[in-house]
């Protein structure tokens, strides 16, 4: 298999109840980093790494994620009128990012489901999944950055980062068989929140993959994981019985904008990297600091 990535899974139907109330009627995707909610973040991400078609898993509460990507006529003409060029430019540049295909999650609890949903869309063709809240920061995407493994493997490719004692009992981490160029593991297993005592490393998968279509049928025969969820990670480790996995240690800087303080770490970093806002974002720091809060 050696066709291009192009399609890519992001699930937005979760809760987000780590965020309520502020998630009771607001998607936690649509949360904003400054001016621009998380989800537009990934899209961009993921159209930068050059995928065309971007496919959001939804349900009935997500409609917001929906109406962002799409035309509002109404508030164009608004800004037309208002002479607000730039503003206008922005909003109708949203639409048109990508091919937006959007389906509704159906089955068991676990982040496997959406991606079976979305699995008559696939077809024959290898394809990304990236989760709706989780940003990266850096030159290269992470996602591009994936892909070039992918591409140089023809085989499935985990995304990891380096972690710490407290961060292998939040993450799934891997079980590296060996390194077969820098920053490139060929896998042996992955273990579910193991805990420092039993993890076999500090690479951590977090919530971006490239797969190919044979997780499919994996996914079909999963048994419910850690908490009674259908988890993806244990789909792909069934895989590695039947061909090799790698995972690709990302290079960037990596925000779970899910968490509380993921979200307003990725608000202040940003604002700290914006020319028009990045003196105030010091000054602000430098007076918190000054109250000793």
């Amino acid at each position: 298999m050696s066709q291009h990535v192009r399609k890519a899974i992001i699930p937005v139907a979760g809760f987000g109840t780590r965020f309520l109330p502020a998630t009771k009627a607001m998607p936690k995707e649509m949360l904003p980093i400054i001016d621009k909610p998380v989800i537009q973040y990934v899209v961009e991400e993921a159209v930068a790494s050059g995928i065309t078609d971007i496919i959001l898993v939804t349900s009935h509460a997500k409609r917001p994620v929906e109406d962002h990507f799409d035309d509002n006529m109404e508030l164009e003409m608004w800004l037309k009128k208002q002479g607000k060029k730039d503003l206008l430019e922005e909003i109708q540049r949203i639409s048109k990012l990508a091919n937006f295909i959007y389906v509704r999650q159906k089955g068991p609890y676990g982040n496997a489901t959406p991606v079976q949903n979305a699995a008559h869309l696939i077809g024959d063709e290898p394809f990304a999944v990236m989760f709706g809240d989780e940003l990266f920061s850096n030159k290269v995407p992470r996602l591009k950055q994936m892909i070039d493994v992918y591409e140089k493997y023809n085989d499935p490719v985990f995304g990891v980062i380096e972690t710490d004692d407290y961060g292998t009992k939040r993450y799934a981490i891997i079980d590296p068989a060996s390194k077969v160029e820098d920053r490139v593991y060929q896998l042996k297993g992955v273990v579910e929140k193991p805990g420092p005592e039993k993890a076999p490393s500090h690479l951590a998968a977090i919530g971006s993959y490239v797969l190919t279509p044979d997780i499919f049928d994996a996914i079909k025969h999963l048994k419910p994981g850690h908490g009674g969820e259908y988890i993806l990670a244990d789909a792909i480790s069934s895989l590695m019985k039947k061909r090799p996995v790698y995972a690709c240690e990302l290079e960037g800087e990596y925000f779970d904008t899910g968490s509380k303080i993921g979200w307003l770490k990725a608000n202040m970093v940003m604002a700290l990297r914006r020319p028009d806002l990045a003196n105030e974002m010091k000054d602000v720091i430098k007076s918190l600091h000054r109250t000793s809060l």
